[in-house]
């Protein structure tokens, strides 16, 4: 396996490094969907069920 990647890497660097700026911006929308969840809760609203209790 460690053979496989150092050719990976000695060959491909290029490519490697060529898109590293692209996957960088993409890593950006997807930690906000995935670290935020969509904004589906909505910060701050609590539960349904303390919804329920508190009108």
């Amino acid at each position: 396996m460690g053979i496989v990647l150092f050719f990976l890497w000695t060959e491909h660097r290029a490519h490697f490094l060529g898109a590293l700026p692209y996957l960088l911006l993409l890593a950006c929308p997807l930690m906000h969907l995935f670290m935020h969840g969509g904004h589906r809760s909505g910060h701050g609203a609590g539960t349904p069920d303390e919804k329920e209790n508190h009108p």
